[in-house]
């Protein structure tokens, strides 16, 4: 059981992850300062350097926490999916939609996130890219099933497929979030799906 002063420390990091992720989002990494984090997050300057030794490593931290909250949410739904007896692809569309709910959730650190991926010079690049390869591979382990259970043409290129499916989640949902956001999740679920089915074609 976990002890009220490690509960209060992660309530204290949560805190500080949202005030972070909004800020970033608004002013940008450089822009933002530590005492902008603690007067956000309702804490003392002092508390963001108890838990972080630098604003790059609460950066850092951020995107693996924010990472690692998509990859079990993706995760969980395979799993439920497959606990009701539904197909790998059926698991997939689960995962569409696990992913979907959680930018909906998280619109402020998905549009961090994406932005992060292209830049190549940064502290924290490597943590990105573990925590991208991690999310990823959730979804790489799901079609390597439905190619094992014939679910699945053997022809597809299954890293490629993967990180095709995870990038169309995320930059239609953030094109959801800014320029359509009169549609509802099931709507832009519903679009999705077709093109996982491969019915876009009308064949």
């Amino acid at each position: 059981m976990e002890s009220s002063g490690t509960t209060r420390r992660q309530a204290t990091r949560q805190r500080l992850y949202e005030a972070a992720v909004t800020l970033i989002a608004e002013k940008g990494f450089s822009a933002t300062t530590v005492d902008e984090i603690a007067e956000r997050a309702g804490v003392a300057k002092g508390t963001v350097y108890y838990n972080f030794k630098s604003k790059t490593e609460l950066f850092e931290e951020l995107l693996r926490h924010g990472v690692g909250l998509l990859t079990a949410s993706l995760r969980a739904a395979a799993e439920k999916s497959e606990e009701r007896g539904g197909t790998r692809v059926e698991a997939l569309d689960a995962m569409i939609r696990a992913g979907l709910a959680f930018i909906d959730r998280y619109p402020a650190f998905t549009q961090l996130y994406v932005a992060e991926l292209w830049r190549t010079n940064r502290a924290w690049q490597s943590t990105l890219l573990v925590v991208r390869q991690e999310a990823v591979a959730v979804v790489e382990g799901v079609l390597r099933d439905a190619v094992r259970s014939g679910e699945l043409s053997e022809e597809i290129d299954i890293p490629l497929t993967a990180a095709a499916l995870v990038g169309m989640v995320l930059v239609a949902a953030l094109d959801w979030q800014a320029f359509q956001p009169e549609r509802s999740i099931d709507e832009v679920h519903s679009a999705l799906s077709l093109l996982l089915h491969g019915r876009v074609s009308g064949h």
